[in-house]
């Protein structure tokens, strides 16, 4: 406040010089961080754009936010499929993405899967922008439900969604995103994630219809207390089901009335091959085909491995086992098995395109590669 109206000029001058190209939007981006800390430091608010400018600069800083790992993939079919043919389908993944201080936020690309189980990516833009509150909270960090905004000059590939909340404050972790078709036909794109404080887990609700605006909306009950749940793409029975993960070594079964409030279970998979010995869980929603509900697991095996496997749930009953593969169908090889946490291949959701399985899957939380599977194929293997 006490410098001189030329050397603010010349320091944003300079400020300029080293981000203004890097940044297109960083004046806005200045004022807006310059509103966001007046009322708490007492600023006046009569004060030329350039000194608000410089003292938004002071309070902001470059974020790389997937500097420090990028890991757990889920995919869903996009809300626009025009102007495909040949069974091609336009996609959205969402990524976990780790950055300086092991902060997780929800990070997505959008791309094209063909039938036979190629994809093309959509390009990445060089720099992201994050989703900000559709409501700028009042009195410092929200602690209950908070509805974010895509900024409207942001792609979805160049979008990412950081913590908002005291339960969020240290990551949103392992978003299992799933297209949700009600009894009416309505269709709501949900995503389970764990909340993160750096102290305490619990399991939240991404809520959107067009991947433009998002509910992040806290989950209650005992089974909302532990990570890994993942949703049905349909009620069963009236109900809406989940894959869940109590005990942090068996694979559950829920339901539940209410899509926020989750509590018991029943234990439907347990390890019992080698490679699933220490623990097993899901890897995403089920996947609806015509013999059943296809769901992918993890396992973990000797010098902690992981490794992905698969089971098929009865269609009208899905606590009941119909079989399941007796080795990995994805699993670390000596070319992968290097990065930030080793020996890892781990996905939090695949997609079926036809009689294909389409899966992305992270690599020792280092990258994201993908896959496809013929489903015939991988029915033959249970046992």
């Amino acid at each position: 406040m006490a410098m001189d109206m030329r050397t603010c000029e010349a320091e944003l001058a300079l400020v300029m010089q080293d981000f203004g190209g890097r940044h297109w939007q960083i004046h806005a981006v200045h004022l807006a961080r310059y509103e966001q800390i007046r009322a708490e430091l007492g600023l006046e608010n009569r004060l030329r754009d350039t000194r608000k400018s410089l003292i938004g600069a002071y309070f902001c800083h470059e974020y790389s936010y997937a500097a420090a790992a990028l890991m757990n993939p889920s995919i869903v079919v996009h809300p626009d499929q025009t102007g495909l043919t040949g069974g091609a389908a336009r996609v959205v993944m969402s990524v976990r993405a780790v950055g300086e201080g092991h902060i997780s936020s929800i990070a997505f690309r959008e791309g094209i899967v063909t039938a036979e189980g190629e994809i093309t990516l959509l390009p990445e833009p060089p720099i992201a922008m994050a989703a900000l509150p559709c409501d700028p909270p009042v009195g410092g960090i929200p602690e209950g439900p908070v509805s974010a905004c895509r900024s409207p000059d942001a792609s979805l590939s160049g979008t990412v969604i950081f913590p908002f909340t005291v339960a969020q404050k240290n990551g949103l972790e392992d978003l299992r995103l799933v297209r949700f078709v009600h009894d009416n036909g309505e269709i709501v794109y949900y995503g389970t994630y764990t909340a993160y404080s750096g102290s305490r887990i619990a399991s939240e609700m991404l809520v959107t219809h067009d991947f433009r605006n998002f509910d992040l909306l806290p989950m209650s009950g005992s089974a909302a207390r532990n990570k890994g749940m993942a949703l049905f793409p349909r009620k069963i029975d009236g109900q809406y089901a989940m894959i869940g993960r109590q005990d942090g070594e068996n694979v559950w079964f829920l339901r539940s009335d209410e899509l926020l409030n989750w509590n018991g279970g029943e234990m439907i998979l347990g390890p019992r091959f080698p490679w699933e010995m220490v623990q097993m869980g899901n890897c995403g929603p089920p996947i609806e085909i015509a013999e059943g509900w296809l769901l992918l697991t993890h396992g973990v095996g000797p010098m902690r491995k992981y490794a992905i496997g698969a089971a098929l749930l009865d269609k009208e009953h899905p606590s009941k086992v119909l079989g399941r593969i007796s080795a990995p169908l994805i699993s670390p090889s000596d070319e992968n098995r290097e990065g930030y946490v080793p020996n890892v291949v781990y996905t939090c959701g695949a997609m079926a395109l036809g009689r294909r399985l389409f899966i992305p899957y992270g690599v020792a939380d280092s990258s994201i590669t993908f896959c496809s599977v013929d489903i015939d194929e991988l029915l033959s293997e249970l046992v």
